[in-house]
């Protein structure tokens, strides 16, 4: 049985083909992984989740034979190396950084709200009581000095230091 029989083409695909086609795929996306590094998994920005999602969505056409298998592939290393230029780009140049990642937005400080970024960000007041409620464990705002958005979401806080 030759490799044009193993991997098959088109749309009709035997059970064997496409789990040999989702086996060797299993193995090309973890070299991707690899090489776009593990911060798509730990930072969680919209910057990184683009590429798992995007990563998925183009891989699996390849498993199932939506598309051409190498032709998959090939966009998914064009996807992972652009993820990575930029990701170094970001660490050269903060105004690249802010273009993709994002910025951090403060919520809460000196006391009080602030409305323009709660908007700007959707984020309600409810939200910002559900971060203190998880990071300080109080339902409180008198022992935090500041609430933050940070470009992956959470909502960080910043406890008050008690003398």
């Amino acid at each position: 049985m030759g490799i044009k029989e193993l991997f098959g083409s088109g749309e009709h695909l035997t059970t064997l083909q496409m789990a040999v086609r989702a086996f060797v795929m299993f193995f090309i996306t973890l070299a991707l992984i690899r090489f776009a590094g593990m911060r798509i998994f730990g930072k969680r920005t919209a910057f990184d989740n683009i590429l798992v999602i995007m990563l998925g969505a183009v891989l699996a056409r390849g498993v199932v034979g939506a598309s051409p298998f190498f032709s998959t592939v090939a966009a998914a290393a064009v996807m992972v190396v652009v993820h990575k230029i930029l990701a170094l780009l970001a660490m050269r140049h903060v105004w690249v950084g802010k273009i993709v990642k994002g910025i951090h937005r403060p919520l809460y400080q000196n006391g009080k709200f602030n409305e323009e970024h709660m908007r700007i960000t959707g984020i309600s007041k409810d939200d910002v009581m559900e971060g203190v409620r998880l990071e300080l464990h109080s339902n409180s705002l008198d022992d935090v000095k500041e609430a933050i958005l940070e470009k992956n979401g959470q909502v960080s806080v910043i406890e008050n230091k008690k003398e």
